[in-house]
């Protein structure tokens, strides 16, 4: 178990920079919100209206955020009752997920064979035509609604069993295309801009604050992992920093009813005076969840309310 769950201490220990990149919520300028009562017994500051501030997040010699895996039965039934939060085994994520690339090829990818509950990783590359770039599986956007510790991104971990994966074995959409991304990028410059344009096309949210760091912390961890895979070395501070604030961006908290940040508020935009002069203060209003377009114009990138995105959304 220790080896799928990231300390956000030895985060901080390394960069604490990054480490609150993971807590910002990008939408309001602050940090995320607990939005969970899972640990309202910790203290006043642990509510779930609370933000996630990175004293608190680290705790007081304890881990105070642990995958959904290593926590007790209890914890795991009460997620389950109180949120609905059900983790999918990575056999099923690799199932639906080889499903959504056979669409976007028109055949079979090949990047793995199914098998009873598992799979068996194809080791040739993966094979592109002019209409099917890899570029183009590369940019192609994907997201993950209700995330949990985003298993359909990456699959460092079955959320299910805590087994570890190792990263040519892994098979989330994230994954694979970092895995195209090493088979098509010899030079760390040119892995790096490919890296970060898989991680702009990706995209997911949840509610509840503790799922969207893990699944952001899984998400580093995965392009570091790839990372070391290509080149046998960590990432350099620099560029862990840069890809930590594309991917605090793009996994995000929200409600996934309303689009909107849970438990903020701003003042009410719709608001007017009362005719007669009455000095009723203005009321507030949920703020709607920013999602960044990173290919909004040639060299720019431009935040946009997630619900402007969403057909049929709410008003």
């Amino acid at each position: 178990m220790e080896a799928i769950d990231i300390d956000e201490r030895v985060i901080a220990e390394r960069d604490e920079r990054t480490l609150r990149t993971l807590l910002t919520d990008k939408t309001t300028g602050g940090y995320l919100r607990w939005a969970t009562d899972a640990y309202a017994s910790l203290g006043p500051q642990y509510q779930p209206g609370c933000e996630m501030n990175p004293e608190f997040v680290r705790g007081f010699g304890f881990d105070v955020i642990r995958p959904r895996v290593t926590k007790s039965e209890e914890e795991q039934r009460h997620r389950t009752r109180d949120k609905a939060e059900v983790f999918t085994p990575a056999w099923v994520c690799n199932a639906q997920n080889n499903q959504v690339d056979a669409a976007w090829f028109g055949r079979d990818p090949g990047f793995n064979v199914e098998t009873e509950r598992g799979w068996t990783t194809k080791a040739q590359p993966i094979s592109f035509d002019e209409e099917h770039t890899w570029q183009g599986y590369v940019d192609k956007r994907v997201l993950e609604i209700t995330c949990g510790e985003a298993p359909y991104i990456t699959t460092r971990y079955d959320a299910t069993t805590g087994e570890t994966i190792q990263f040519p074995d892994r098979v989330g959409l994230l994954d694979r295309k970092l895995r195209v991304v090493c088979e098509n990028c010899a030079d760390g410059a040119g892995w790096l801009k490919w890296t970060r344009r898989a991680l702009e096309a990706t995209y997911a949210y949840d509610f509840q604050g503790d799922n969207v760091l893990i699944a952001r912390e899984n998400v580093l961890a995965a392009v570091e992992d790839a990372h070391q895979h290509q080149f046998s070395a960590p990432l350099l501070k620099e560029e862990f920093r840069k890809l930590a604030n594309v991917i605090a961006w793009n996994v995000f908290q929200m409600d996934g009813y309303t689009y909107t940040v849970p438990y903020a508020e701003r003042p009410a935009t719709s608001w007017q005076p009362a005719l007669f002069g009455d000095d009723e203060e203005p009321g507030t209003e949920p703020v709607p969840c920013l999602v960044k377009d990173w290919r909004w114009c040639t060299g720019g990138a431009k935040p946009v309310e997630f619900r402007s995105l969403v057909k049929g959304r709410v008003p």
